[in-house]
C-alpha cells in the first residue's frame, strides 16, 4: 500500500490562447496579441457524436451548444485521445497520442501484478503548465482522472492549476477508506464541499456555480484566464441527479430520461457560462473549445441506441470503433471565427496541445506528437496527417480486451486482440464499419500491421493483453 503523500508542490498555472496565430480577418495578428483572450475548455463525459442537436440528435435538447456550433466552427471527422476516460484526458492534457502515452486504460499493472490507477509522470508537462509562460491564471472543475488518489501532487492542484475543485471519481476503490462519495475537493484537500443531489439539477449544475463563483469573485489582478469545465454528464455514474421533471412527459424508460436530462442540464450549464461572459463583457474576448472524451456509454442499464447517441455509427464506449472515438467538437469565438464552418478536418485530442502553444506562441514540447489545426480557425488550408492510430487496454484477459485502429485517409483499419485479424474500412463508402474490405487491400494491411507493432513505445503498466 502506497504512502498517502499529504504536503502540495503548487504548480501554477495558467492556459491561454492568444489570437496571434488566428489571423482573422477581423483583426490583425498585433491587435490580437495586446488582448489576451481568455480560454473556456468544455470536455463533456461519454457524451456521443449523436447527442447534440448540431450532429443530427432529434429527442434530446441543447440549445446553446447548437448555437455555438452556429456561431462557431464544427468539426465533424474529430476523435478523442482514446475509448475510455483516463486515457483519453491523458492525451488531451499531454498532446501525446495514446500508443506512447503513460495512461493507456483507466487502470494499469503495478510491480507487473497489481492493478491501480495510474498518474501522469511528474516530468510530463500538461497544457496549463506549458502556457503558465503566457502569464494566465487557471481554474479547473470536475473529472480530473489524471491521478494517484493518494498522492495529492499529482491532483489537478500539482498539475498546473491555480484552482482546482475537483472529485475523487471512484469511491468504490478506495483502500484506505480516505475518499467520501459526492464530495467536491477544493485545491487538494483544502476544503469539502458536498453534492447533494436534492439542491441541484445535478452535480454539472453545483460545478459551474463554482466556476461562476470564480469568475465573479476570484482576483485576477486583470489577468485573462482559463477555465477547464470538466463536465460529468452524461456519465453512467452519475445516477442521482435533482432533475424529476425534464423530459418526464415523455413515457420514456426512467434510465433513459435521466440520460436525456443530464445531456439538457449540461447544455443548461454551457449556457450559464456563456451568459455571465457576455453579461460581463468577456465572451467577446473569450476563445471557446467543446469536445467529448469518448463515445457513448452503455452502462447503467443504459441504452445507447434509445436516443441513437451514435447516428450511423458503429460502437461505443471502449470501442475503437468510430462510435467509440470520434466525438462532437466545437471552437466558439463571438465575433472573431467565421461562424457556420464545418470542417472535415481529421484530428485528435492531442491535437489541443500544439493548437494551444501555435497560437500562444510557444514551442511545441518535445514530448508532444499532435499537430496544430490553427489554420483551420484561420480558415486556410487544413493540416493533414499521414495517419492517426490508436491503442486501448482495458486489463482484461479476454484477447479482445487488447485493442488498436488507425486511420489512413478514409480508410479505417482496426483489431481487436494482439493476434486478430485486421479489418480495413472505408469510411467514404461505409460510414458505419460494417464491410470489411481487407480482402482488396494486402499492401495496406502489411503497412496497418507494422503501424500496430511499431509506432508505439513500450508500458510496463499497460502491457499486451491476452
Amino acid at each position: 500500500m502506497k504512502k498517502l503523500i499529504i504536503k502540495m508542490t503548487l504548480l501554477a498555472c495558467c492556459l491561454v490562447l492568444t489570437l496571434s496565430a488566428l489571423g482573422s480577418s477581423k483583426q490583425s495578428s498585433s491587435e490580437m496579441q495586446k488582448k489576451k483572450p481568455n480560454i473556456l475548455f468544455l470536455l463533456a463525459d461519454d457524451l456521443g457524436y449523436g447527442e447534440l442537436g448540431c450532429y443530427g440528435q432529434k429527442e434530446i435538447l441543447t440549445p446553446h451548444l447548437d448555437q455555438m456550433a452556429k456561431d462557431g466552427i464544427r468539426f465533424t471527422q474529430f476523435y478523442a485521445g482514446a475509448p475510455v476516460c483516463a486515457p483519453s484526458r491523458a492525451v488531451l492534457m499531454t498532446g501525446k497520442k495514446l500508443s506512447t502515452n503513460t495512461i493507456r486504460g483507466n487502470y494499469g499493472l503495478v510491480d507487473g501484478k497489481n492493478i491501480d490507477r495510474i498518474a501522469l509522470k511528474m516530468d510530463e508537462m500538461t497544457i496549463a503548465e506549458l502556457v503558465k509562460k503566457a502569464d494566465y491564471q487557471t481554474a479547473f472543475f470536475g473529472k480530473w482522472h489524471l491521478d494517484y488518489p493518494y498522492d495529492l501532487r499529482t491532483w489537478a492542484r500539482g498539475r498546473g492549476f491555480d484552482y482546482a475543485v475537483q472529485e475523487q471519481w471512484d469511491a468504490k476503490i478506495d483502500k484506505l477508506n480516505m475518499f467520501k462519495p459526492n464530495i467536491e475537493y477544493v485545491n487538494g484537500m483544502e476544503k469539502l464541499i458536498e453534492f447533494d443531489y436534492k439542491k441541484w439539477n445535478c452535480k454539472d449544475e453545483l460545478r459551474t456555480e463554482l466556476a461562476l463563483d470564480y469568475l465573479k469573485y476570484q482576483k485576477r489582478a486583470d489577468r485573462p484566464f482559463f477555465l477547464f469545465m470538466s463536465f460529468r454528464a452524461p456519465h453512467a455514474r452519475e445516477e442521482l441527479i435533482g432533475n424529476t421533471t425534464l423530459y418526464a412527459d415523455k413515457g420514456w424508460p426512467e434510465k433513459e430520461r435521466i440520460h436525456a436530462a443530464k445531456i439538457t442540464l449540461l447544455d443548461q450549464q454551457v449556457g450559464r457560462l456563456l451568459k455571465h461572459l457576455e453579461e460581463s463583457g468577456e465572451l467577446d474576448n473569450t476563445l471557446v473549445f467543446f469536445t467529448s472524451d469518448n463515445g457513448p456509454h452503455i452502462e447503467g442499464g443504459h441504452d445507447h441506441e434509445f436516443f441513437q447517441s451514435n447516428g450511423v455509427l458503429t460502437g461505443h464506449k471502449r470501442d475503437v470503433y468510430e462510435g467509440g472515438m470520434r466525438v462532437p467538437t466545437m471552437v466558439y469565438w463571438k465575433g472573431k471565427l467565421n461562424g457556420g464552418l464545418v470542417t472535415d478536418y481529421m484530428g485528435s485530442a492531442q491535437d489541443f496541445m500544439p493548437t494551444i502553444a501555435d497560437i500562444v506562441g510557444l514551442e511545441v514540447p518535445e514530448q508532444c506528437n499532435g499537430v496544430s489545426f490553427s489554420p483551420v480557425l484561420m480558415g486556410k488550408e487544413e493540416p493533414r496527417y499521414d495517419y492517426l492510430n490508436w491503442e486501448f487496454h482495458s486489463m482484461g484477459k479476454n484477447p479482445d480486451h487488447f485493442r488498436q485502429a488507425v486511420r489512413i485517409g478514409d480508410l479505417k483499419a482496426l483489431r481487436y486482440g494482439v493476434d486478430s485479424p485486421i479489418k480495413i474500412f472505408d469510411l467514404a463508402q461505409d460510414e458505419s464499419e460494417e464491410n470489411d474490405i481487407a480482402y482488396q487491400h494486402p499492401e495496406l494491411v502489411k503497412r496497418v500491421k507494422d503501424i500496430f507493432e511499431n509506432d508505439r513505445t513500450a508500458n510496463s503498466a499497460f502491457p499486451y493483453q491476452k
